[in-house]
């Protein structure tokens, strides 16, 4: 079945231009129906990861606050590597949000909700914007929640000149990687938009998460002191924001993605060639919970990440399906228009080379 994925990626660029090849078999369909067998979570485990992250987080958030009575900046290099168990605490919840963590959906839901509350996010509100972008990503008719804005190229072109210079600030990588991670967490969090307003439990989410977190920072700022607290929280969230918001990016914004009108996309050709194989060195890949066996994880997000690898060693085809190494990795930043007559993602530069329809 695997062995035929070379195949069926030519057959996907076919599909993309014609849907009736939608008919013609293709193993992307079958694969999650192979892969469902890794998705029962072992509790040992998930309470494990849960500990080996959550314990050094608070140990190192704990040393930065205590280092600031020292000096300024070993608060600073401390609260870096918190950071990063943050945003693995971050991956956590994103696991729980999809019921792979634990096998019961009130344990990863309510775990889900308290790492919300460490991560600046209420967990509710995420997981529904979360479950929109799986269902439609790589539909370019279905674009604008829970994924990163990207026009084509014919789109951009028929922008007026303002909007055109708002789309490329946007997509700016001081404004992609810097200003947005802290406009995400800090700003945008804290009201459920994009959600729909009849629905109160994603208001409930949001004000709920609010109010644990200013509770639980009157608390930290009572008794350890303002300036301390708030700027390991303010460094902390934004490194461990920094390197989620890149994360998403390379995910799914590479040269060769995956994009198609409604009527030729199917989910299963988006997951697995829409999404990346970010293959990162060992350390790496812990510490962002295999989060880069993207590809794996859209096809059966259900399966728990510490399984992700295994799932790689048992179809070893899939190694090499959208594979981004790390050096590789950062060409994507300047890849921010869709060309639909080339399947692919461009710069503006070559969107700019090309012919004017």
């Amino acid at each position: 079945m695997l062995q035929a994925l070379s195949r069926t990626s030519h057959r996907t660029d076919r599909l993309q231009a014609d849907a009736s090849t939608q008919s013609d078999p293709s193993p992307a369909r079958d694969l999650p129906k192979a892969l469902a067998r890794y998705r029962v979570p072992d509790h040992t485990r998930s309470v494990l990861e849960l500990v080996i992250t959550g314990v050094p987080f608070v140990v190192l958030w704990v040393s930065a606050v205590w280092a600031h009575s020292i000096s300024y900046w070993l608060t600073l290099a401390i609260s870096v590597p918190a950071g990063v168990f943050l945003m693995r605490l971050f991956l956590i919840k994103h696991d729980c949000g999809h019921g792979a963590f634990f096998r019961r959906r009130a344990v990863n839901d309510w775990v889900g909700r308290v790492l919300g509350v460490l991560t600046l996010t209420p967990y509710d509100v995420w997981r529904r914007s979360h479950a929109l972008h799986h269902a439609n990503s790589g539909n370019l008719d279905k674009r604008g929640l829970g994924d990163v804005n990207t026009l084509t190229v014919a789109e951009y072109r028929a922008l007026p000149r303002f909007r055109r210079l708002a789309y490329r600030i946007y997509r700016h990588p001081v404004i992609m990687f810097g200003v947005g991670p802290a406009y995400l967490f800090f700003l945008r969090h804290r009201l459920p938009r994009g959600i729909s307003n009849a629905d109160r439990r994603f208001w409930i989410s949001a004000m709920g998460t609010n109010a644990a977190i200013a509770l639980v920072l009157g608390a930290l700022i009572f008794y350890l002191g303002a300036g301390a607290v708030l700027l390991v929280i303010i460094v902390t969230t934004f490194f461990a924001a920094l390197i989620g918001m890149w994360l998403f990016y390379v995910q799914h914004q590479f040269e060769g993605t995956f994009w198609a009108e409604d009527h030729a996309w199917t989910s299963h050709d988006a997951a697995l060639y829409g999404s990346s194989h970010y293959d990162l060195p060992g350390v790496l890949s812990w510490v962002t919970a295999n989060i880069g066996v993207h590809h794996v994880h859209h096809l059966h997000s259900r399966i728990p990440y510490y399984r992700l690898q295994q799932v790689l060693r048992d179809f070893p085809e899939l190694n090499q399906v959208r594979r981004l190494t790390l050096m590789q990795s950062f060409v994507c930043v300047k890849f921010r228009l869709w060309d639909e007559g080339q399947r692919k993602l461009v710069s503006f530069s070559q969107a700019s080379a090309l012919p004017a329809e």
